[in-house]
């Protein structure tokens, strides 16, 4: 009788990957190993390890763009069950497993945004956060999104003042993100919370300031008449 397959955790993954990758330098170097002796022993077998790594992550990140951009059409119909699960009978697989496979590179860590968006449509504040707080990619938008996640979590909490200075945390990571001000709004709100008002009254005359254009700028003065 067939036995079910294990699911291996992310310990195992991780660890498979590991292996994968050492037994993969091995053999570069056992194919190579007239070159880097003839060309310099120690240094330059350090920097063919260091290349066959890089192009090795390169390639993984590539991959894990692709599998991202197939998920996507799901996830901005707001199919967001689907969008992490995959879609059977297609070749969507799904954030769970991009994250899964392709932790690391910069196109999984995103892919962790993705799902813990997901998770908090649904509902699932406390996965959500996990994915939001795990996320190390170097995206600046993204790096704001995994703050401003946190940020909604501890709001849910009633933890205000976790969630103000996240939040404004989260407006300062690049003066580029065009989510500045609903960030900048929403540290305000929280600060006003717990009785911090010269706090949020900044925030909420920056918005007035330097976003006029924005959706945050038609909200602020119902919250700014609060601080006079």
């Amino acid at each position: 009788m067939l036995q079910k397959k294990k699911k291996l955790s992310k310990k195992e993954i991780k660890e498979d990957k590991l292996i994968s990758f050492y037994n993969s330098s091995r053999n570069f170097i056992e194919d190579n190993k007239s070159k880097i002796l003839t060309y310099g022993g120690v240094l330059v077998l350090v920097a063919a390890i260091v290349y066959f790594y890089t192009n090795q992550k390169a390639e993984e990140n590539e991959k894990a763009g692709l599998e991202l951009s197939r998920v996507m059409t799901l996830y901005d119909q707001g199919l967001y069950l689907e969008a992490m699960e995959g879609k059977q009978g297609s070749n969507i697989i799904g954030l769970n497993r991009i994250v899964e496979q392709y932790e690391g590179t910069e196109n999984g860590e995103m892919a962790k945004i993705y799902l813990a968006n997901c998770y908090s449509f649904l509902g699932n504040y406390e996965d959500a956060f996990k994915f939001y707080d795990d996320y190390s990619g170097s995206i600046d938008y993204f790096k704001a999104a995994a703050l401003a996640g946190q940020g909604g979590y501890y709001a849910m909490k009633e933890d205000f003042e976790k969630a103000a200075n996240l939040y404004l945390r989260a407006s300062k990571i690049s003066k580029l993100n065009s989510q500045n001000p609903d960030y900048m709004l929403n540290a305000g709100i929280y600060f006003l919370k717990i009785g911090d008002e010269e706090e949020a009254k900044i925030l909420f005359n920056k918005i007035k300031e330097d976003y006029s254009s924005s959706l945050a700028y038609r909200e602020v003065d119902k919250y700014l008449s609060l601080t006079d």
